[in-house]
């Protein structure tokens, strides 16, 4: 449990989209018992949840996949490209899930299973919020490879973007760092580099290839060919 000292922190102010008003509430007990959560809203279509994250513009947004009047996808889709600053956590109910790929594709910062700890809950909506880390990264990597395995290979024989060549040899082999799950630590320890300058070229990367964030980058790497997921593993 984080213990607080000092002066509470900035509030992270969160929407709830689910269509089981159980899980909803149980969600709601859990994060308003922290002193820097509070739930400003709660939807249970996916229609309403756009509509929520436009007027109440909350730091994260707990989405659940499957709901009535617009899925959480789409709803997730149209909030992104609103160019909302709102972070958005798919709710799935099990790791290796289509929907969760396409929710990460549709910009998605992360992903968490529907009975995940409480203190992993509280974990995760204060770690998309910061905007520095992956949320169980190595969980992300796996879904990704899973689903860009299964891709034909039109689809992943792409033209590369042309954004890549913005890129320093550096910052292209940090990209390639993070598409491995490797956190901020990791790679400084990789690159024998401060955190501070990891975070430098985390933030340069993201601006010059216009992603939200590294789960974002994690998807681009896949998309285009960066990192090519291996053989898969033998039952």
């Amino acid at each position: 449990m984080t213990t607080h000292t000092g002066s509470p922190g900035p509030t992270t102010r969160i929407l709830l989209a689910d269509d089981q008003p159980l899980l909803r509430m149980g969600f709601r007990l859990i994060l308003e018992g922290e002193p820097d959560l509070q739930i400003a809203g709660e939807a249970s279509t996916g229609t309403e949840a756009v509509q929520l994250a436009a007027e109440l513009q909350p730091d994260v947004v707990l989405m659940d996949v499957r709901m009535p009047g617009g899925d959480g996808i789409e709803a997730t889709r149209q909030i992104t490209a609103s160019g909302s600053c709102s972070r958005i956590i798919i709710l799935t109910t099990f790791d290796l899930d289509e929907y969760a790929f396409a929710g990460l594709q549709a910009g998605a910062s992360a992903f968490l299973l529907k009975d995940v700890a409480p203190e992993d809950l509280v974990h995760a909506v204060r770690v998309v919020a910061s905007g520095d880390a992956v949320v169980a990264p190595r969980v992300t990597q796996r879904l990704l490879e899973t689903y860009v395995r299964s891709l034909p290979p039109a689809q992943t024989a792409r033209t590369p973007d042309r954004r890549l060549a913005e890129l320093t040899p550096r910052e292209r082999e940090v990209l390639e760092a993070i598409a491995e799950g490797l956190s901020n630590a990791e790679l400084a320890a990789r690159f024998f580099l401060s955190e501070a300058t990891i975070k430098t070229h985390v933030r340069r990367i993201l601006t010059k290839l216009d992603l939200r964030d590294r789960v974002q980058a994690v998807v681009y790497a896949y998309e285009n060919g960066i990192v090519v997921p291996g053989p898969a593993a033998a039952h």
